[in-house]
C-alpha cells in the first residue's frame, strides 16, 4: 500500500478515514475551494505522478454540497490527477447518483447515467467502483472503462444473519417484479450464511396514473420472519406497502435491507408505520434528514469502511473480486 494515494473528497471525508485506517495508510492531502460565484477548485497536495489513485465520493446531496456540485467536484478533481500524470485513477463512489435514470421511460428522456459515464471517461477516470446500483447491467454498459459493481448484498448478509439464526422460517421478500433477482442473490447468501433453506417472495407493485396502488403477495410469509431486500429507500413508500401485505399474511416480524438510505424528509412519516419492525441499511448516504425518533431506533446502520477497504486492497494488488464477493 505503499504506493496508493486515497483521496477522500468533502462528505465522504469520515468514510475515507475508516477505509484508510484499515488499509494501513494517511488519508492523501488535497484542497477543496468554492469560489463567491458558486465555482470549484481541487488539487492534489502531494505528488501522484506515476502512482494509483483511489478517489472516495459518495455522491449524494448533504447539507453542504449537492449532488451537482459533488459530480463537478469530482470530475475536477479527477482532471486534476490525470494531468498530474496518476498511472490508475479509480474512483470509489459508495452511492452513484443517476443510477437510477439508466433508460428512456418517456420520448425523448435523457439517459443521465450514460452522460455521467461519459464525463468521468472524459476527464481520464480509468475505473469505477459503486455499491449496489439499480440496475447492474445498465451501470455496465453506461461506462466504456472498467466497471466494479459491489453487491450490497455481500455488505448485509453478515450483519442481518446473526439475530436470524433462532427465527423458526425466514422468507426474503422483493418488493416488486423488477427487484426479485436482488432478492434472490440476497437469499442465496443469507443461505449459505446460516446453512438452512430459506424461502422467497414478491409483491407485485401495481401502479395508476403514477400512483402505488393496492399489489398481492405471491409467496407464502405465514409464521415466517421477513426480510424485504431493496436496493435503496427514499420516501418508504414501497416497503411499506411491501411490509403491511406482509403482515396481513401472516409474518410476524419484518425487516427492511436496503443498500442505501436516501431518505427524504416525507420517509420521517411513512417509516413510523407499525408494519415495519427492523431498518438494515449502510453508511453509503449519511442520515442527515431522518428526524424522527420512532424510525431512528428501528434503524441499523451497516459500516461499509472494512468492505471497501477489502475492495481497494485487492484492486490495488491485483486480485479477484468475484472469488472473494463469491455471488
Amino acid at each position: 500500500m505503499d504506493t496508493l494515494c486515497l483521496f477522500a473528497l468533502a462528505g465522504s471525508r469520515d468514510l475515507g478515514r475508516r477505509i484508510a485506517a484499515r488499509l494501513g495508510i494517511e488519508p492523501a492531502c488535497h484542497e477543496e475551494r468554492r469560489f463567491e460565484d458558486g465555482e470549484h477548485k481541487l488539487r492534489p497536495l502531494q505528488s501522484v505522478r506515476g502512482r494509483p489513485v483511489v478517489v472516495l465520493s459518495s455522491l449524494h446531496s448533504d447539507p453542504g454540497l449537492n449532488v451537482n456540485d459533488k459530480i463537478m467536484r469530482l470530475a475536477l478533481f479527477c482532471g486534476a490527477l490525470h494531468d498530474a500524470s496518476a498511472r490508475e485513477i479509480t474512483l470509489l463512489l459508495p452511492y452513484l447518483a443517476y443510477a437510477r435514470k439508466d433508460r428512456r421511460t418517456k420520448p425523448r428522456d435523457p439517459v443521465s447515467l450514460r452522460y455521467l459515464a461519459a464525463m468521468l471517461e472524459a476527464v481520464g477516470a480509468d475505473r469505477v467502483a459503486t455499491l449496489e446500483v439499480h440496475n447492474p447491467a445498465a451501470f455496465q454498459n453506461a461506462f466504456r472503462i472498467v466497471t466494479e459493481h459491489l453487491p450490497a448484498a455481500a455488505l448485509l448478509v453478515p450483519h442481518v444473519a446473526e439475530p436470524l439464526r433462532q427465527a423458526a422460517r425466514i422468507v426474503v421478500v422483493s418488493p416488486d417484479t423488477g427487484g426479485y433477482k436482488r432478492a434472490q442473490d440476497f437469499r442465496q447468501r443469507l443461505e449459505r450464511n446460516l446453512g438452512r433453506e430459506i424461502d422467497s417472495a414478491f409483491v407485485e407493485k401495481l401502479r395508476s396514473g403514477g400512483e402505488l396502488q393496492h399489489g398481492r403477495l405471491v409467496g407464502d410469509v405465514k409464521g415466517a420472519t421477513v426480510l424485504i431486500v431493496d436496493d435503496l429507500i427514499v420516501t418508504g413508500r414501497t416497503l411499506i406497502h411491501a411490509a403491511r401485505t406482509c403482515k396481513q399474511a401472516g409474518a410476524v416480524q419484518v425487516t427492511a435491507v436496503a443498500a442505501h438510505g436516501l431518505f427524504d424528509a416525507s420517509a420521517n412519516a411513512i417509516l413510523a408505520d407499525a408494519a415495519l419492525d427492523r431498518i438494515v441499511v449502510s453508511d453509503s448516504v449519511p442520515l442527515w434528514r431522518l428526524e424522527n425518533p420512532a424510525v431512528a431506533a428501528r434503524l441499523e446502520t451497516v459500516d461499509s469502511s472494512p468492505f471497501l477497504a477489502e475492495v481497494v486492497r485487492r484492486i490495488h494488488a491485483g486480485e479477484s473480486l468475484n472469488d472473494w464477493l463469491g455471488g
